[in-house]
């Protein structure tokens, strides 16, 4: 399941993140990458200087785990501190899935979910599309500034070349509290049903009940 997240940040925090963006230092993105992504990875990270970091992760990640969507779509267990990536003329990411298991020894986490957060205007850059092969054939995104992509890291993904200008983002990685994508997916669809219902007919029995099937399914699949 892809889920777009609309504007998870707003001008005011992408005006912030991105002055603090040009004051930073940015390195070789393959420093962060496996062998094998290493060998398709052509972009810049910004280096992990953590008073920066923090500056950045207060505003971003804060306002993803506090959007709604992303808290219904993706139910999120452990998440990992995001890597902010910048990727000028020439540089892509080639097909690739991210790895199944991330973070250090101490603090280990399965990669259910990827999202990546759009930092800067689409009009800011040509080329640059994430393109995710699903099911239905391939999705390229490229989206306003603020807005999110999540998407199941077990996808087969790339980043398009840039062949103008500059493309910032932010990628991060979850550990659902459910496992299996399907799953997560009837949740989301359940949960937005009943939210409707609820404004709809809220003492109605079928409200209700389709709560109580929501909640139990959580518990049912749940993996804490």
């Amino acid at each position: 399941m892809l889920i777009q997240i609309p504007k998870v940040l707003n001008s005011s925090q992408l005006s912030s993140i991105q002055q603090t963006l040009v004051q930073a230092k940015f390195v070789d993105g393959k420093l962060s990458a496996g062998k094998v992504a290493a060998l398709v990875k052509n972009n810049q990270e910004v280096s992990m200087e953590p008073q920066l970091l923090q500056a950045l992760n207060q505003l971003v990640m804060g306002a993803l785990l506090k959007h709604p969507i992303y808290q219904q779509a993706v139910l999120p267990y452990r998440v990992a501190q995001p890597f902010y990536a910048r990727y000028t003329a020439g540089m892509s990411y080639g097909w690739h899935v991210d790895d199944p298991v991330m973070g250090t020894e101490k603090s280990r986490y399965r990669s259910d979910v990827s999202t990546t957060i759009f930092l800067n205007s689409p009009e800011d850059y040509e080329g640059g599309e994430l393109e995710i092969q699903t099911s239905f054939g391939h999705k390229l995104v490229k989206l306003q500034a603020g807005d999110a992509i999540a998407y199941p890291s077990s996808s087969l993904h790339r980043v398009k070349e840039v062949s103008n200008g500059m493309r910032l983002v932010a990628v991060t990685w979850v550990q659902s509290m459910v496992k299996a994508p399907a799953q997560r997916e009837i949740l989301y669809q359940l949960r937005s049903t009943y939210e409707r219902l609820a404004e709809i007919i809220p003492e109605e029995d079928e409200s209700k009940n389709l709560h109580i099937a929501y909640v139990n399914l959580v518990r049912m699949w749940t993996e804490i």
